[in-house]
């Protein structure tokens, strides 16, 4: 996987066009490719996927079921985060429920999800003023933007079309090493 080759730590595999074995196949696959590479593998979205592939931990939306209950099918070591918006209040409630981290966005213009609201880089601000876990910056994140993301409070930033939609993935993923060059996020 090319975007692990140029350094990403995290994988997250989000599908909503392939049947449920197919992406159970694909899920499968992505973890040992992440494992070989000592990167987390997540699932976006469902739990019993991240349980039968034997991820690292999932991604959950507002709607994708309790904190709680992911930990229970996945156990006290996975990791798991909640979307959040462009709300502290959300972010306070998943930490206090037990989650890994806390994913805030769209910060950018995002072809994945175009009508998603935008979120305020304050709301960042505030959230890592308050929480004691990661703050995640998503949406439209690029090389060139993510630097404005980190210096609000943001500890990783999550890609997408940066990385996937480039000529070359693992020069993609290089190019945001510099962002990261002078810290050492959480995780």
């Amino acid at each position: 996987m090319a975007v692990l080759e140029g350094g990403a730590r995290m994988l997250q595999y989000r599908d909503k066009q392939r049947t449920a074995g197919e992406r159970l196949v694909v899920a499968r696959r992505l973890r040992e490719v992440c494992h070989a590479r000592r990167a987390l593998f997540l699932v976006n979205d469902d739990v019993e996927l991240a349980v039968a592939a034997g991820a690292d931990g999932v991604h959950l939306g507002q709607s994708d079921g309790a904190v709680a209950q992911a930990r229970v099918r996945l156990g006290r070591d996975a990791v798991i985060g909640v979307t959040c918006h462009d709300s502290v209040p959300l972010a306070r409630r998943a930490q206090a429920q037990g989650a890994d981290y806390a994913a805030f966005g769209r910060f950018f213009p995002s072809a994945s999800k175009p009508q998603a609201p935008p979120a305020a880089l304050e709301t960042l601000r505030a959230a890592r003023a308050e929480l004691a876990i990661p703050l995640v910056a998503i949406g439209g994140v690029t090389p060139d933007n993510g630097g404005v993301l980190l210096e609000a409070g943001a500890h990783w930033l999550a890609a997408i079309g940066a990385l996937f939609d480039a000529p070359d993935p693992r020069a993609a993923a290089l190019a945001f090493a510099p962002l990261f060059a002078s810290s050492r996020g959480p995780l």
